[in-house]
Order: structure tokens, then sequence, then C-alpha cells
């Protein structure tokens, strides 16, 4: 049985994983139309298909799209980005919470404000939309992504100064973190480090 199978909904997930945790053995299950299908609504026949997947999977599951996120915890799953906006709850606000994709943005949300929740306060969040910069992904052009991206959050942070944390809400942004942090002092939470380092000890 796999240490950890991972659900995404983007081939280029599957080799940056293996990167991050390369003496574990990891499963890969890949489905881009569940994207795709929920970014117009999660309907109750995708809900039920997502479902079923994970929890024919045997072993701890790990769902990398924040879009379907909800779904698969309520399956078992647990979430990628739940270990970074515990870390952000951690360092507190105000917290800029940057992504692309419009459906990312309510779950990611509420992620960020349970996590707040947990330790008894309430979440000062500052989105950051960045949806102009999505074509970039579809194509493949990852770097110029990332770029981009790591651009237009630093000319944000130097509007709001008193921020404490930067949340990169999409596991596909990752990459702009290292590019961040050569501009600022804040931390810059990606989700795919932080949820790896957090499972993979937990592993049987």
């Amino acid at each position: 049985m796999p240490d950890l199978t991972l659900f995404h909904t983007a081939e280029v997930h599957v080799a940056s994983f293996d990167v991050l945790a390369p003496q574990a053995l990891l499963a890969h299950v890949v489905r881009p139309d569940w994207l795709t299908r929920a970014q117009t609504g999660m309907t109750a026949e995708l809900r039920q298909e997502i479902s079923a997947a994970i929890e024919a999977t045997p072993g701890p599951v790990l769902c990398s799209c924040t879009t379907i996120g909800a779904v698969a915890e309520m399956a078992g799953a647990t979430r990628i980005d739940w270990p970074m906006m515990q870390r952000a709850a951690e360092i507190g606000g105000p917290v800029m919470m940057v992504y692309c994709l419009d459906s990312t943005r309510a779950p990611s949300t509420a992620l960020l404000e349970r996590a707040f929740a947990e330790r008894g306060r309430a979440a000062e969040i500052r989105p950051l939309p960045l949806p102009d910069l999505w074509p970039h992904f579809i194509e493949g052009d990852t770097p110029l992504f990332h770029a981009k991206i790591a651009t237009q959050v630093e000319t944000s942070l130097a509007l709001a100064p008193d921020t404490s944390c930067v949340v990169l809400a999409q596991a596909s942004m990752a990459g702009a973190k290292d590019l961040l942090q050569h501009c600022t002092a804040l931390p810059v939470l990606a989700s795919p480090a932080i949820a790896i380092a957090t499972l993979l000890p937990l592993r049987s």
C-alpha cells in the first residue's frame, strides 16, 4: 500500500510531489475533468463521483485541488491547504490570500476562517485575486505563471505593509514562494511542502 495517495486535477502536480517526498511511496490519481466541471458548480453527480473514488482508496489520501477540497475532506481525504491554513492562523493576521481561480476563493476563505476559529480568533483576510494569470498555468508556462504571481504579490504587499503572512491558496502557485522570499521577509506559505511534511510522518 502506498504511503500516501494524492488526488490531483492537473498532471503537473505529480512530478512536483514526487520531488517533495523522494523517499515515500506515492500513488497519484489525476482527474482534470473534476476541476473543469467544478468550476461551473459542484453538482450532486460530481460530488458523488469524487467521494466514491476517495472512499475506495486504501490508506491516507491527500487532495491537492482547493476547489474540490471540501468534498474530498468529507469523503475522508486531507485537504492540501489545511496544514497551511493552520500555519497561517498560528502566525496571525492580516493574511494576504492569493488565488487565481474564483472557484478557490470560497473554500479557501472558509478553511482559513476555520483555522483561526480553532484558535479562538477571527480571521482578517485580504483576498488578492489574480485571474488573468491562470491561462499561463493552463498553457504550461509555469515559470511565467510563478514570476507574475510574485510580481503582483510584491506590489500588493507594498500597499499593505501591516500584512502578517502570504498564503498562496492553490498548490499550482507554490513555485512563486521562493521568488517572493527574495523580496520580502514575511512568511510566504505554499501548501504542497507543508502538507507533505505534516502528513508523511504520520504514515504507518
